[in-house]
């Protein structure tokens, strides 16, 4: 385990924003408690509570990466009206202490999800 610091920081604050992500266009997640990730020079990752995802369309599979930092991630299938995007989805049931506001909470790839902020006007 390693511990973020001045060379690889990681801070994980709430978005603030309603935050909503869709695959092949349907909804598949609605949240105003979403948690945004900045890890070093990464791209921000959104974890959505898993709560605020829509019943049914995480799909577990057995596909595991390790982070040092953040722990050990398991992995969803999206499967809707028949598309089905692999390993689309995560989530470290078990984080590091340093990162353990992500517990309970699920990451999309951007490249295969559409994450997008809500305007409440």
């Amino acid at each position: 385990m390693k511990k973020p610091g001045p060379s690889h920081p990681i801070e994980i604050a709430a978005n603030g924003d309603r935050l909503r992500a869709y695959a092949n266009g349907a909804l598949i997640a609605d949240s105003q408690n979403v948690l945004t990730l900045r890890e070093a020079n990464y791209p921000p990752v959104h974890y959505f509570p898993r709560a605020d995802i829509v019943s049914g369309v995480l799909d577990p599979t057995r596909h595991k990466t390790y982070c040092p930092y953040k722990g050990e991630a398991d992995y969803f299938n999206i499967s809707l009206d028949g598309a089905l995007l692999e390993n689309a989805a995560w989530r470290y049931s078990e984080p590091y202490p340093h990162v353990s506001q992500i517990q309970d909470h699920v990451a999309f790839y951007t490249d295969r999800i559409d994450v997008a902020a809500v305007s409440e006007k």
